[in-house]
């Protein structure tokens, strides 16, 4: 039997395996490198807040991604999705010779694309609080704070940029996911018919 057509637990033939493996790695970096960022990013100044007569009063302020919701829950999300594909990770290679089931195949890849949701959800929600600390909002009279914390923002930047990363890998995740289950959905189909069809 050709290399190829050897089938495992990760589900598909060895290429198909390979490829999944893969994504999933980049997906667990990328994800995981968007709530370390995130999760680390903190930056402290000391700013003039007011001026008596000629004399500036200072004073130390501290931005950090507790203090906004939206980069709670795109840490959170991040390191969820982190946690799902260290998880598929390990029963790719540690169960790969086991056999192929329908409700393993189908359970995966609704996983799957509830992390791709996840993750997605975080990341265009941190964009939008991201957006607005880069340019304020003129109508609501929100200044804007990436020109006072501007190493803050970068990091902000780079979270991002892993987290929609992390996004794009897990949609491919994704389909390879669904790919797999309908190839074994035709195959299951297949066998019935040739089964009934057999005396």
């Amino acid at each position: 039997m050709p290399r190829e057509k050897i089938l495992f637990a990760g589900g598909g033939t060895t290429k198909r395996w390979k490829v999944l493996l893969a994504l999933r790695i980049l997906a667990l970096i990328a994800t995981l490198a968007a709530a370390i960022v995130m999760g680390l990013n903190k930056e402290t100044k000391t700013l003039v807040v007011a001026t008596i007569g000629t004399v500036p009063i200072k004073a130390t302020l501290t931005a950090k991604f507790q203090d906004t919701p939206a980069f709670v829950f795109f840490v959170i999300a991040n390191a969820m999705v982190s946690f799902h594909n260290l998880l598929m990770i390990g029963l790719h290679i540690f169960s790969r010779k086991l056999e192929c089931k329908g409700f393993r195949l189908l359970s995966v890849a609704i996983l799957d694309m509830l992390n791709a949701a996840l993750v997605s959800a975080a990341a265009n929600g941190a964009v939008f609080i991201a957006e607005l600390g880069q340019n304020g909002n003129k109508h609501a009279k929100w200044n804007k704070v990436c020109d006072r914390f501007s190493i803050y923002c970068d990091h902000g930047r780079g979270a991002l940029i892993a987290a929609f990363s992390g996004v794009i890998l897990m949609l491919l995740v994704s389909a390879v996911s669904i790919s797999r289950l309908s190839i074994y959905s035709k195959k299951s189909s297949t066998s019935t018919a040739a089964a009934v069809a057999s005396p």
